[in-house]
């Protein structure tokens, strides 16, 4: 059972919003076992939009279109979808109209005429109530191809989904199961990692599927799963996984989303009820924002110092002129007495300190663009390394947050 996923709106298209209703759709189809194979943006333009029906009527078994549907001139799915399925009959849902003036009164809005063609379905349409919004959902079945429209508003094409689209597709079809488990992994590469596992991979069996999702710092090994039997998917996974495990054990922090570096770096500060700060410069707070970002934080993170200038680095952390002078901020002597002050100023056992040149330009230092050098203070010293993360800004600061808490952990790890 295959799906197609269909956006329709020049907001897209034209970079102002971004489309999380696709990944969302994506997600919970998936979790029932149907299948995205392939996900559109389109033009709210009626030969786009007949065009794109018409090709996924050829190879999906499912296509849910969001997007265009409401009471304007420029929302013109619901008459281009009739026109689809060569539909000029439109019936009036009283419930519909009742609705939309309930919701109107309750926030004070008058009623007036153009909503009632909201309540106007076209005749081969099974209405989805919306109970969070105006416009309606429509299910349509054509061809053995099933077609859902529903708005584009986030939470009420995921009211729809949840309480209609989902349920009736699980109703109509025999579906199989898809199972994922995803294991994070740290501080290696995606070429090192598969020379790691090449034999392991060789050896899956044709139901299991391994990728390989990058990001900076980070290897996302991705397992998917897919047959009619889900004990059998279980343990096949299990026991592929705890191979997997004896093979690269040293760089796995977890499973799932839930196996991030900041997770498992809180996980062994609130297991040894250590504490944490940190000094940035060039992350302008962000490995303070990632720690944060793990439920449960405040239980080992007590500040943070964005210190950006060199008179702030001064002023704040007592970095000394001379250091600043005799080597420039960015530099190894820099980063140790900022790692060392913001521990003793906040008073925690370990302290993150980073500068560097992110880019595009290098200030007054001698450093290229891309050298970062990151320090971890603790009560065992400080340490410190210099990294040249290249360019563009972005990545070098990413790369950062990601080593520097790659060090943390090791710091941790080594010392308690």
């Amino acid at each position: 059972m295959n799906a197609e996923i269909i956006t329709i709106g020049d907001e897209i298209l034209i970079g102002q919003i971004v489309d999380t209703n696709s990944q969302w759709m994506a997600t919970e189809l998936n979790k029932i076992g149907v299948s995205v194979h392939q996900i559109s943006s389109i033009q709210d333009e009626r030969e786009h939009i007949l065009v794109a029906l018409e090709e996924a009527q050829g190879r999906a078994d499912i296509v849910l279109i969001t997007g265009g549907l409401g009471p304007t001139k420029d929302d013109i799915t619901k008459k281009t979808i009739a026109d689809f399925f060569e539909d000029d009959q439109f019936i009036d849902y009283p419930q519909v109209t009742e609705h939309i003036q309930q919701m109107f009164k309750k926030f004070n809005i008058p009623y007036n005429e153009v909503q009632k063609y909201q309540a106007q379905l076209p005749s081969k349409a099974t209405l989805l109530m919306n109970r969070l919004g105006t416009a309606p959902g429509m299910w349509f079945y054509e061809n053995d191809t099933i077609f859902v429209s529903m708005p584009g508003v986030p939470y009420e094409m995921k009211g729809l989904m949840k309480y209609h689209v989902l349920p009736k597709i699980q109703e109509q079809f025999h579906l199989p199961h898809i199972l994922h488990k995803t294991v994070m992994t740290y501080g290696q590469g995606e070429s090192s990692i598969a020379e790691r596992i090449a034999d392991w991979e060789e050896n899956l069996p044709d139901f299991v599927k391994l990728a390989y999702l990058p990001s900076f710092g980070r290897v996302r090994l991705r397992l998917s799963a897919k047959g009619p039997d889900k004990e059998v998917l279980e343990e096949t996974l299990e026991e592929r996984l705890n191979t997997l495990e004896s093979l690269i054990s040293d760089i796995i922090t977890g499973y799932d989303e839930n196996g991030t570096i900041e997770k498992y770096v809180g996980e062994l500060l609130a297991e040894r009820d250590l504490t944490i700060s940190t000094a940035e410069s060039l992350t302008g707070g962000k490995i303070a924002t990632t720690l944060v970002s793990v439920p449960g934080a405040s239980k080992y993170f007590k500040g943070s110092m964005v210190v950006y200038s060199a008179e702030m680095k001064m002023n704040l952390l007592d970095v000394s002129e001379k250091s600043i002078h005799q080597y420039t901020v960015v530099s190894s002597q820099v980063a140790k007495e900022m790692a060392v002050s913001a521990r003793e100023k906040m008073q925690t056992d370990y302290a993150i300190a980073v500068t560097g040149n992110a880019g595009p330009t290098t200030d007054e230092t001698d450093k290229s663009v891309g050298v970062v050098f990151i320090a971890i203070a603790s009560n065992k010293g400080v340490s410190c390394q210099e990294f040249n993360f290249g360019q563009p800004r972005e990545k070098v600061i990413n790369r950062t947050v990601n080593k520097s808490l790659e060090m943390l952990q090791e710091e941790i790890l080594k010392n308690n």
